[in-house]
């Protein structure tokens, strides 16, 4: 049930429940993913993020793939419940789009210098 929020009706909102096998967490998993990549063209026009599709369908599967390897139900269903809500506070625009560049934080920051003398020209000592 939708539940109304202070600006609104709260769109995107699921019940948590946890899953009964590791077959019906992998299935969630595998329709999140899917929800996430059939959103991005909508979340770029939400959040006018000029970056190309493509770029951000591969940060998403990056996300995905980080914790591919769990495998106990607790921690699967608390990472489904933080992705749902994340995927909520972005199509609902509660992120701002900073928070949302963060996560291409580390492929848009210019490398960080090494030696010394790279410090001291930075102003870094």
């Amino acid at each position: 049930m939708i539940q109304p929020g202070i600006f609104g009706v709260a769109e995107h909102a699921i019940t948590t429940a946890s899953a009964s096998s590791a077959d019906a967490a992998r299935t969630r998993a595998l329709g999140l993913y899917r929800k996430w990549q059939k959103s991005v063209p909508e979340m770029m026009k939400l959040h006018e993020i000029n970056m190309p599709s493509a770029a951000i369908r591969a940060k998403i599967r990056e996300e995905f793939e980080r914790n591919r390897n769990v495998e106990k139900l607790e921690v699967r269903d608390i990472l489904y419940a933080k992705g749902q809500m994340e995927y909520q506070e972005v199509m609902n625009v509660w992120k701002q789009n900073n928070h949302i560049m963060n996560y291409f934080a580390k492929e848009e920051a210019p490398p960080r210098p090494t030696s010394f003398l790279d410090k001291f020209y930075e102003g870094r000592s």
